[in-house]
C-alpha cells in the first residue's frame, strides 16, 4: 500500500509525525512517554539517529530527525515496531492502569492489538527556514494545547 509521503533521500533531516491508532490519549500518562523517550535514546546510540526537535502530545508525537549511518525509513519502522509493543506490554500489564480495558478494547484492529497508525507523515526538511517553522510548530504545538502558557 503506497502513502502519501515516503522518504525518498533517507539520509536528511526529515519532520515526522506519528499518531496512535484511532487517536488514542495514551501518552497522557508518563510511563508511556518513558517508553518512546527510552526508545529514541537507544536509536541515537545505537542506530545513528540525530534527533533535533521534538515533542510528545497525548495521542501524537511530531519529531524532526535524520541519520547519516541507516536508512531513516528503517530506523522509523524498527522504532515504531518496538515502542508498540513495549507500550501495549506495559498497559497489559500494569495493575494501576485504570483504562487498560478501555485502550485495548480502543487499539483493537479486526482480531490483533495495533498502538500506531499505519505510516506517518514525514517531510524533507529542505531549508533553514522550513527548519525553523517546524521548530516553531513543534514548540508551539503544548501551547496551542492548552498543556503550558509557553
Amino acid at each position: 500500500m503506497g502513502f502519501a509521503y515516503r522518504i525518498i533521500n533517507q539520509h536528511n533531516t526529515h519532520f515526522i509525525t506519528c499518531t496512535v491508532y484511532q487517536w488514542v490519549d495514551v501518552f497522557s500518562r508518563k510511563t508511556y512517554a518513558d517508553i518512546f523517550l527510552d526508545s529514541i535514546r537507544y536509536c541515537q546510540q545505537s542506530k545513528g539517529l540525530k534527533v533535533y526537535g521534538w515533542v510528545i502530545m497525548t495521542n501524537h508525537v511530531h519529531l524532526i530527525i535524520g541519520s547519516d549511518e541507516q536508512n531513516l525509513s528503517d530506523i522509523i519502522r524498527d522504532f515504531k515496531k518496538f515502542t508498540a509493543t513495549q507500550i501495549i506490554k506495559t498497559i497489559t500489564s500494569n495493575e494501576k492502569e485504570s483504562r487498560k480495558h478501555w485502550l485495548l478494547w480502543l487499539l483493537k484492529k479486526a482480531d490483533r492489538i495495533c498502538f500506531w497508525e499505519e505510516g506517518y507523515h514525514g517531510e524533507e526538511v529542505w531549508s533553514q527556514d522550513f527548519l525553523e517553522s517546524k521548530l516553531n510548530y513543534i514548540h508551539q504545538n503544548p501551547v496551542r494545547a492548552g498543556f503550558v502558557e509557553k
